[in-house]
């Protein structure tokens, strides 16, 4: 779920198989096709790079990640793709990218208004004039973390062909103000008993979305509630915004 539990090679090796190519990365695919230069923050294994530069993107392709296991299987699948280790506190560019985005809820993983700010502001300052900064959040006003409970349980195949269950719990200090709170547990042969991750993510509405957006000079263009780009509703499971550089 979140992509810094990934740090260890061995989880890292398992990410794409527990995040399957999906409806968010052919919306995100489909704007990466439009742009001549693309920043993947929080890229993770690169997915989404990968398969634009697969099926014939011949731009600029960057992708940054903090978790160094996580583009140690990027590099091996692609290496013609910029892959670079850290973050927007410690790597900036200068109106490089016509495309900046944030896939895989990255940006709930920002927790304070320090971090929220320092992304947005790198973010536009790594657009041309006119570039978009996309990514999205899910929306709290549909309470998703009521559903992380033990009982829906992950099950996958490990590349050796062993299986690997996966599953969440909410802590019960959790929901706290706009954060929540969770445990990720893995369970599998590898571990002699199951490892367990405790995780947080932030969880923003719309409004709040938007005043942090002006704020860092990028300009909101369009806002979805869904991957098939329905309008936001309070019981829409996605807020995806598309914003400009102002």
């Amino acid at each position: 779920m979140v992509d810094h539990v990934f740090a260890d090679l061995s989880l890292a090796a398992l990410y794409d198989r527990l995040n399957p190519w999906g409806p968010g990365d052919d919306f995100y695919l489909g704007l990466l096709r439009e742009a001549g230069s693309v920043l993947d923050i929080g890229c993770g294994t690169g997915q989404l790079l990968r398969r634009a530069r697969a099926e014939g993107h011949r731009g600029r392709l960057m992708g940054l990640d903090p978790a160094a296991a996580m583009l140690v299987q990027a590099r091996r699948a692609c290496p013609d793709i910029e892959w670079v280790l850290g973050d927007v506190r410690v790597r900036r560019w200068q109106q490089d990218f016509d495309l900046v985005v944030m896939t895989g809820h990255a940006f709930q993983e920002l927790l304070t208004d320090d971090d929220v700010r320092t992304c947005l502001h790198a973010a536009r300052s790594a657009l041309r004039d006119g570039g978009r900064f996309v990514f999205e959040t899910r929306n709290p006003a549909a309470r998703p973390w009521e559903r992380w409970t033990p009982d829906r349980v992950h099950e996958i195949t490990a590349a050796d062909g062993t299986p690997v269950r996966v599953w969440h719990e909410v802590r019960p200090d959790a929901p706290a103000r706009d954060r929540v709170h969770f445990t990720e547990t893995y369970a599998g042969p590898h571990w002699p008993t199951p490892q367990v991750h405790h995780s947080t993510l932030r969880f923003l509405d719309a409004t709040t979305l938007d005043t942090f957006l002006t704020e860092a000079a990028l300009t909101v263009t369009e806002q979805y509630g869904d991957w098939e780009r329905g309008p936001l509703t309070p019981t829409s499971p996605e807020i995806i915004t598309v914003a400009r550089r102002a």
